[in-house]
Order: structure tokens, then C-alpha cells, then sequence
């Protein structure tokens, strides 16, 4: 269980992506699974799937980056002012 712990707190957009991947995949074959896919398809709306879901960390993670590193800004007089 330290082990899993230690991976969260080092990694945590690799298991925000495990996650959120496994949870679409179920999403995706609770909802078509009525449809008639061929192994292949399937294989292909899986791998989409997975790959979607680290987009989305991808993306959402450009936010916290914003946030964790303060821009110094240039003042009127030309002086680059740095956040405290």
C-alpha cells in the first residue's frame, strides 16, 4: 500500500490518467456493448479511449502549471516587478 502511496505522490498525473482511463473504458463497453463490434473496433475505441483520457489530464494539468509559477511583471517604469 506505501508503494501505491509513494507512486500517487510522485506521479500524480500518470494515476489521475489510470484512473480516469479505466473509468471511461467501463463507461464505453457498458455502453456499447450491445453494438456488434468486431475485436478489432473494440481494440481501436479502447486504445482512442485510453489515449483520450490522458489528453484530458494533459490538459487539465496546463492549469496547475499556470497557477505553481508566478509570471514577474514589468511595472510602469520599466522595472520588472517579482511576486512575493
Amino acid at each position: 500500500m506505501a508503494a501505491i502511496r509513494n507512486f500517487a505522490e510522485r506521479h500524480p498525473q500518470i494515476l489521475a490518467w489510470i484512473v480516469l482511463a479505466i473509468g471511461m473504458v467501463i463507461i464505453l463497453v457498458l455502453s456499447a456493448r450491445e453494438v456488434g463490434f468486431t475485436a478489432g473496433q473494440w481494440a481501436a475505441l479502447i486504445v482512442t479511449t485510453i489515449l483520450l483520457a490522458g489528453a484530458c489530464v494533459w490538459i487539465i494539468g496546463w492549469g496547475e502549471d499556470e497557477e505553481a509559477e508566478p509570471e514577474a511583471s514589468v511595472s510602469e517604469t520599466g522595472e520588472t516587478e517579482i511576486p512575493d
